[in-house]
């Protein structure tokens, strides 16, 4: 029977249905043993991964009928595509099935690094009184900047505008007569940089991004900007963005992806009491909601693909 291997977390259901068709073996902690993973898929003609599991090398090598990658999430960077591609292997990104989750995290994120109020409770606690301190901005008449104008980022401009927003952006690869243009106005870089309230990125880990937003991209920004990183680590320069928010020549600044992905102690001190500043764990996209329909759409391209050539 064909075998697939799901080697990070995934919707029970689905792999569920996938196991009443296929010799499925499940262990979300597989990533983490990748000895094991090594041998495990082996005789595998399907993998199914999420942004850790790194498909490429002895990986590759390893498992010689393997036939599809399906990716729980749409980032490709842990994916050697082109080694896939020689090999003659799909690779099936879920498109679009974590869209909304990544768009709320952006705006509830904005709302709170605007707001500024919701770290006052230890000093209520304290009997504190804080109400200057915590006399925030608001959304509205802000202007919502987007890196990278694609799926994700055009639900964030719907859901910024719904709150009173300006929407610009900045996407070479979106043609300038695209009607997507009429819900945003479309900047060079360097101009949505002076002009975001709110800069949301949103654009994959190339050579092109890597660092895109450095320390003078960073300088660029406008004063009290807020920053806000759902698309991959590595497009920011982390110690740039640290600086600013020390020197509150930022407002705020979000990271729900990091360079080195989970952050270590070491690196994780460098974060510790920088103001203004939200750490998740690469989480934006992954709700209950989306955690299903990214398990199911990542079942189906599987099941698809090793039905078509049965």
């Amino acid at each position: 029977m064909t075998r697939i291997i799901i080697s990070e977390f995934m919707d029970q259901a689905a792999v569920d249905g996938l196991a009443r068709d296929f010799d499925v073996l499940y262990d979300p902690d597989l990533v983490d043993r990748p000895d094991e993973l090594l041998r495990a898929v082996g005789p595998a003609r399907g993998l199914i991964v999420r942004n850790r599991t790194q498909v490429r090398g002895a990986l590759l090598d390893s498992t010689p009928d393997l036939r599809v990658v399906g990716r729980l999430g749409v980032g490709l960077d842990n994916i050697d595509l082109d080694a896939c591609a020689a090999r003659g292997i799909e690779v099936c990104p879920a498109t679009g099935a974590n869209d909304a989750a990544v768009a709320e995290y952006v705006i509830a994120t904005a709302l709170i690094l605007l707001r500024g109020a919701y770290d006052a409770g230890p000093r209520v606690i304290a009997g504190d009184w804080p109400r200057q301190a915590c006399m925030g901005g608001e959304a509205g008449g802000k202007i919502m900047g987007l890196l990278g104008f694609g799926g994700i980022s055009r639900q964030v401009a719907a859901r910024a505008t719904a709150l009173g927003m300006s929407v610009v952006a900045h996407d070479p690869f979106v043609a300038a007569d695209d009607p997507a243009w009429n819900e945003a106005g479309n900047r060079e870089f360097d101009a949505l940089l002076a002009e975001a309230d709110v800069l949301s990125l949103h654009v994959p880990l190339t050579e092109g991004t890597r660092n895109v937003i450095d320390g003078a991209a960073v300088a660029a920004m406008k004063p009290g900007a807020i920053l806000i990183d759902t698309a991959r680590g590595g497009v920011v320069d982390e110690a740039a963005v640290i600086t600013a928010l020390r020197d509150s020549r930022l407002g705020g600044a979000a990271f729900d992806v990091f360079a080195d992905e989970p952050v270590g102690a070491e690196a994780g001190a460098t974060f510790a009491g920088v103001p203004n500043l939200i750490l998740t764990p690469h989480i934006a996209g992954v709700t209950r909601e989306s955690n299903v329909r990214v398990s199911a759409v990542t079942a189906e391209n599987v099941r698809r693909v090793l039905s078509e050539e049965a």
